[in-house]
């Protein structure tokens, strides 16, 4: 697979595998070794993981993982993110769910990241939400010190509408290099708030999460999922035969924007059909289908 080129020294694989629920798969070390050896052999080098992911546990699982065999460090990319804080038997000081962007906290969160993970250092740390009282100049000191020591080599932003992108890229020295968001056929938010557009505008390559909606198209008897689930069938037909996934995933990747859709699968055959997917050529007329399947409604 080509690999999309975020900056001249970092380019991510054009489906990314998602570590969210790694602690719901039940795998031991061995066993998430072979998962993570598997992506990389079908050409997924890059890595998504949260510090909360699985209540804090995820990041600890990937590291003992990567532990056994470490330099496959060196053939991928590790993208992380900071700045929930959940309620958890782990963290009892936390009395209530809440946002924390302080410098103290990114540092934190960063250095309890490289422990869990078993790295030295993160390719990309990502700010999980936006923060209603983010200090910006604070974030941007962290991430400057972060830079300065080798702890984290680039920076982006999660679930973050334009202005609040354009809000913290001000003050900072280097460029955000994504930001991750929800897209899918069924989730057409970031094109409707002006995010896509202004990822083009920017050349920043979304990355896409929930890219299969959570699975409902698969088994929602709504209105909508109805009429999506009929009309990727027949893509999925005139495609070659393709399942809805891979029509699903086709249609974020034959996006100009350079989507990069997040696989959060255990399943090897399922990571392999989101690979394959790299491969699909839709025709304008098929991704409109689509749109208009999903908006219930022609163009104007």
């Amino acid at each position: 697979m080509q690999k999309v080129k975020l900056t001249d020294e970092l380019s991510f694989s054009p489906i990314v595998h998602g570590l969210w629920r790694l602690a719901d798969w039940n795998m031991n070390s061995e066993e998430t070794l072979k998962l993570i050896e598997a992506c990389l052999e079908l050409g997924i080098t890059t890595f998504d993981h949260a510090d909360i992911y699985g209540n804090y546990s995820c990041e600890g699982l990937f590291g003992e993982a990567l532990q056994l065999n470490p330099r496959l460090r060196e053939k991928m990319e590790i993208v992380t993110k900071c700045g929930i804080k959940l309620l958890s038997d782990k963290h009892p000081e936390h009395k209530v769910k809440h946002y924390d962007t302080s410098q103290a906290h990114i540092l934190k969160s960063v250095e309890n990241s490289l422990s869990r993970l078993k790295t030295d250092y993160i390719d990309v740390l990502l700010i999980h939400r936006p923060d209603p009282f983010m200090n910006p100049e604070e974030v941007a000191e962290a991430f400057t010190r972060l830079k300065t020591e080798g702890k984290v080599k680039h920076f982006g932003v999660s679930n973050f509408t334009p202005s609040q992108f354009r809000m913290l890229s001000s003050y900072l020295d280097f460029p955000l290099v994504t930001n991750q968001v929800e897209i899918s056929v069924s989730h057409l938010h970031a094109f409707e708030d002006g995010t896509i557009e202004q990822c083009l505008e920017n050349r920043v390559a979304p990355m896409a999460w929930s890219p299969l909606a959570g699975g409902q198209i698969f088994q929602a008897h709504d209105e909508k999922s109805l009429r999506l689930r009929k009309t990727l069938e027949e893509v999925g037909k005139e495609l070659g035969g393709i399942e809805l996934d891979q029509v699903m995933y086709a249609w974020l990747l034959n996006h100009p924007a350079r989507m990069i859709p997040i696989a959060g699968s255990g399943n090897y055959n399922r990571i392999k059909a989101a690979v394959e997917a790299t491969k699909i050529q839709m025709t304008r007329q098929q991704w409109f289908k689509i749109w208009i399947a999903s908006t219930g409604t022609d163009v104007a």
